[in-house]
């Protein structure tokens, strides 16, 4: 992962924007982008418009906006998100987890919102608060939860899981349609009256 991670440095902005969602990196990826099409079309395509040492001028500009940029960004790499826990959240942790055993739903739920504020990158908190919602029948808080977990790098230990519980809210979501299917023509309608009369 370490791999995939540092071929981010290769375009400027990168590391910041897909790694980190940042704004910053977001405008730099994408003014970078427009220097690179910019020689492009200069170098190949309007070659009878520009002169060629206007040409070589906005290369040389590019080439040293990629070399500052990549150098700065080897220098200040995001480092991957690392996920501990201080004694504060692990108690918090044990008394959420014992809540959620016990079906103090209010009480689990509470604490592990409460985790999360701390550590928001906590994978296993995040993990138990989608089953939480699942067991409580907030499919679609659960689901929206638990994809979050999924697309993030904290749910990479707990993929598993994960797709146990969103496959478990498919199986929910399927069986309350089913339910709700018989009953979603009112009596008054024709088609239920002629049913009747047959």
């Amino acid at each position: 992962m370490s791999f995939l991670r540092s071929l981010t440095l290769f375009w400027p902005g990168l590391p910041w924007a897909w790694l980190r969602g940042s704004w910053g990196g977001l405008v730099l990826a994408t003014a970078f982008a427009i220097c690179l099409n910019l020689c492009i079309m200069t170098a190949w395509i309007w070659t009878d418009f520009i002169e060629l040492e206007v040409t070589f001028g906005i290369w040389a500009a590019t080439a040293i906006i990629w070399t500052v940029s990549t150098v700065s960004a080897m220098s200040t790499f995001p480092q991957p998100l690392l996920n501990y826990r201080d004694e504060v959240t692990e108690k918090l942790f044990i008394d959420a987890r014992d809540a959620y055993l016990a079906g103090d739903w209010l009480c689990a739920e509470t604490r592990l919102q409460t985790i999360l504020t701390l550590s928001p990158t906590d994978g296993e908190a995040q993990l138990l608060l989608g089953t939480l919602l699942r067991r409580v029948s907030r499919l679609e808080e659960a689901k929206k939860a638990l994809e979050k977990l999924a697309r993030s790098d904290a749910g990479n230990l707990w993929q598993h899981a994960i797709d146990r519980e969103l496959s478990l809210i498919e199986q929910n979501n399927q069986a309350h349609s089913k339910e709700i299917e018989p009953h979603s023509i009112p009596a008054s309608h024709p088609e239920v009256n002629h049913r009747k009369a047959a």
